[in-house]
């Protein structure tokens, strides 16, 4: 169906074409040589067509292919690169980290006789019942 769909666009601007140069020179004064004339100039214009139609066919291929080498090619070296590739050492920028400070020394919690022990500073435990969190 794409080629009978070819053939009639094609054959339609034979047509036309003859069609217009043959009106052009009027059908009084139309001579055999006319109507060649016309026929002939429409094939011209039809070849051009086509081959303008196959140049780019063949150019495109061959431009795909062309990327297509280019793109495996650069594929291959990246490939490779990072075969060759070693660690980068780096020396750092930053100074040494400081020393930490001394803490404070330990101080065992004093030892009474009772259940539980009084803290050495803040507020003692409350006497008195009651909520305790």
């Amino acid at each position: 169906m794409r080629v009978s769909l070819l053939v009639y666009g094609v054959l339609y601007v034979v047509v036309e074409i003859v069609g217009a140069q043959i009106e052009a020179v009027g059908w009084p004064q139309l001579t055999a040589l006319d109507v060649a004339t016309a026929v002939a100039n429409a094939c011209l214009t039809v070849a051009v067509g086509i081959a303008v139609l196959v140049g780019l066919d063949v150019g495109g291929r061959r431009w795909r292919r062309s990327v297509q080498a280019w793109q495996e090619e650069r594929t291959r070296l990246t490939e490779e690169s990072w075969d060759e590739q070693t660690p980068i050492t780096v020396t750092s920028w930053r100074p040494e980290p400081l020393a930490l400070p001394a803490g404070t020394s330990w101080r065992p919690v004093p030892r009474t006789d009772a259940d539980y022990a009084v803290p050495s500073h803040g507020r003692p435990f409350p006497e008195e019942s009651g909520r305790l969190l």
